[in-house]
């Protein structure tokens, strides 16, 4: 990831005449070793949209893997190894268990975001 990041940075900058980092921060990588890990990242990724204010609707958010997993059209990803746990009728409760946690990550973004600006009054 650290190699696709920096040739990216490299092209984007000589594109536009620009130099210094694209991305802030260094990339983190976690290893999910357990099931529980694995649906609820996949649940934070798709969240993300719609926790980070960019869609009132996560259906709308056009850049998501979100409707392949809700929604049986064709699929560019492999949605099966997150849709088993939620079997039988798993798109419902996949929809279900992510949307369950769309108001609590919005409150967290919300403190979160309450605390940087109290860390920068100080």
């Amino acid at each position: 990831m650290g190699q696709i990041s920096n040739s990216y940075t490299k092209y984007f900058n000589t594109k536009y005449n620009r130099v210094g980092p694209l991305l802030q921060g260094a990339f983190k990588a976690v290893r999910i070793e357990t099931d529980e890990q694995l649906i609820h990242v996949s649940r934070y990724i798709h969240i993300n949209p719609i926790v980070s204010g960019l869609v009132k609707n996560l259906e709308d958010y056009p850049w998501s893997s979100y409707l392949e997993y809700i929604k049986l059209i064709n699929s560019f990803c492999s949605t099966n190894e997150i849709l088993r746990f939620f079997a039988p009728n798993e798109r419902a409760k996949y929809k279900e268990f992510t949307e369950a946690q769309v108001d609590y990550g919005k409150e967290l973004e919300r403190i979160k975001h309450q605390l940087i600006d109290i860390d920068e009054e100080h």
